[in-house]
């Protein structure tokens, strides 16, 4: 028997490629974690299409990629922090080690590194899920 919530969790997804978000997806699975709800995933390939999701709220954790074009996902985090009210946990994929500083700058709660390891991306994505249950404030 699951201790898990039952109501899935909502991963929304920004990269401009296909096959990142794809393999951002496989990476994830179902559910990151056993005391975790299943994931819902939604996509976005543009910074319109993002800050207007997260505009309508609902959003449990933003995945950006950082390699994105021609809006980097590090941009967007950023301008997700400073405009969106209760945003949602960020995760950043970056392709460069170099760019650790620009993910702090950018207000990431949590970064991963390119090639995708599936266990510690699953293992960060369940850590930002389990803030967002404990830190989510009530819809308005």
């Amino acid at each position: 028997m699951s201790t898990a919530p039952e109501s899935p969790m909502k991963i929304l997804v920004y990269s401009d490629d296909a096959n990142t978000r794809a393999e951002i997806r496989m990476a994830i699975g179902r559910r990151p974690a056993a005391d975790l709800p299943k994931v819902e995933f939604e996509e976005c390939a543009t910074q319109p299409a993002v800050v207007a999701r997260l505009d309508q709220g609902g959003v449990d954790v933003l995945i950006v990629d950082g390699e994105a074009q021609p809006a980097g996902g590090l941009g967007v985090c950023r301008q997700a922090k400073d405009e969106v009210y209760d945003c949602p946990p960020v995760l950043a994929v970056i392709g460069r080690r170099d760019d650790g500083w620009l993910a702090t700058w950018s207000g990431a709660d949590a970064v991963v590194g390119l090639p995708i390891d599936p266990m510690g991306f699953a293992n960060a994505l369940a850590g930002l899920m389990r803030q967002r249950l404990q830190n989510r404030l009530p819809a308005l």
